[in-house]
């Protein structure tokens, strides 16, 4: 069996990490940028810490900053249109997720026109060119989209959303700068830590998880569960790990999938817009319980980084521990621990069961499940 793993070609790590985006834009002898971030960071002066520095060196750039939350097909559409007419060669994505992944679609698409309609990239996407070069720069300590091959898009007309794997969306450079990250509430840095834990537990458990993803994951897990209350807090220290937890996740799970988690986190985002961190946060615990008896001995090494000696515990017991301390964190971090708090209703479980049935982070899961099954846990966290 081989396995593949795809990371970035370059990226700097730690606090005024930003500073090199000038030099790395004249090394590869990129002319003009175009900037892809959202109002709300706009707004918060964290884009101009970008910008500035653009300014500063002389570099032209034009911005698109409609980016949503959830980004639509539509919103890459209208970001492909502007990036055409701002005739740029190289895009700098700043923000959470959905600015990187809004950049990853538009960069495709501009090097695969014939993607033009946006949902043909869902699952594994057969693009043959590189999307124009992308320079990530992250604000929240989460998604590590920037060291992904994977975006999601929602497509609104149909109520769902869909994730596109694609090593040709990679950036070719991440800027993992906390700095970026400091100014976020901490409601954000709840959510999109509750994302990276999720993406760490999952990767670490998935079908498709071998000897050199679990490194990754289990560092990611480890920094995470002691970093993510003090970095949520705004300890400096302590985000700055977080930067780093979410990053090596990153490196982990993008080659070898996620779960159950994510696919049903996926529909309640397309359902009620519900941030995609806080409904991880929401069903990690109980997925977590669900995928208990085909986890193997992994539960141990998850509930040894929340401080848990499993020694001398039975593997039920320890399985045990480690869903008993997620689900503390959860709750100690003021996460909502029930779907009816992100706007689910009874009468939608049958179609929300169905549609994460059908994502493709389930068919990563450990364990089998039907779509009764998903219902049920959808149903015991109304």
């Amino acid at each position: 069996m081989t396995h593949r793993m795809v990371w970035n070609q370059t990226a700097y790590f730690g606090p005024g990490a930003i500073t090199h985006i000038p030099e790395e834009i004249a090394r590869r002898a990129f002319h003009k940028v175009f900037v892809v971030t959202d109002q709300h960071l706009v707004q918060a002066g964290v884009a101009k810490k970008v910008t500035d520095l653009l300014d500063t060196n002389h570099i032209p750039y034009a911005m698109f900053d409609d980016v949503v939350a959830n980004p639509t097909i539509e919103n890459v559409q209208a970001g492909v249109a502007a990036f055409d007419a701002a005739q740029a060669d190289v895009i700098v994505a700043i923000g959470g997720g959905s600015p990187l992944d809004t950049a990853k679609a538009i960069g495709i698409i501009a090097s695969n026109r014939e993607f033009a309609d946006v949902r043909s990239l869902e699952g594994v996407a057969p693009t043959k060119r590189p999307a124009v070069p992308i320079i990530a720069v992250p604000t929240t300590a989460g998604t590590a989209s920037e060291t992904t091959i994977n975006y999601v898009i929602t497509d609104v007309q149909n109520r769902r959303k869909f994730v596109c794997v694609d090593p040709n969306d990679i950036p070719v450079l991440a800027i993992v700068d906390p700095d970026m990250m400091a100014t976020a509430p901490r409601s954000l840095k709840v959510a999109t830590g509750l994302d990276a834990l999720t993406h760490a537990i999952e990767g670490y458990i998935t079908g498709g998880a071998w000897e050199l993803s679990d490194m990754f994951h289990k560092k990611a897990f480890e920094i995470i569960a002691s970093a993510l209350p003090e970095a949520a807090d705004g300890d400096a220290a302590a985000m700055a790990r977080m930067a780093l937890g979410q990053y090596i996740a990153g490196m982990g799970y993008s080659n070898v999938g996620l779960g159950l988690v994510h696919a049903m986190a996926h529909p309640l985002g397309a359902f009620y817009d519900a941030p995609h961190g806080v409904a991880n946060g929401v069903l990690l615990p109980s997925v977590m319980a669900f995928n208990a008896p085909d986890s193997g001995e992994k539960y141990r090494d998850i509930a040894a980084a929340f401080g848990v000696d499993t020694s001398t515990m039975t593997i039920d017991d320890a399985r045990d521990a480690a869903v008993k301390a997620v689900h503390d964190l959860v709750v100690g971090l003021g996460n909502p621990t029930t779907i009816t708090a992100l706007g689910a209703s009874a009468a939608d479980i049958e179609a929300l069961a169905e549609a994460a049935a059908a994502d493709v982070c389930a068919g990563g899961n450990p364990r089998n499940a039907s779509v009764a099954q998903i219902a049920e846990l959808y149903r015991a966290l109304l």
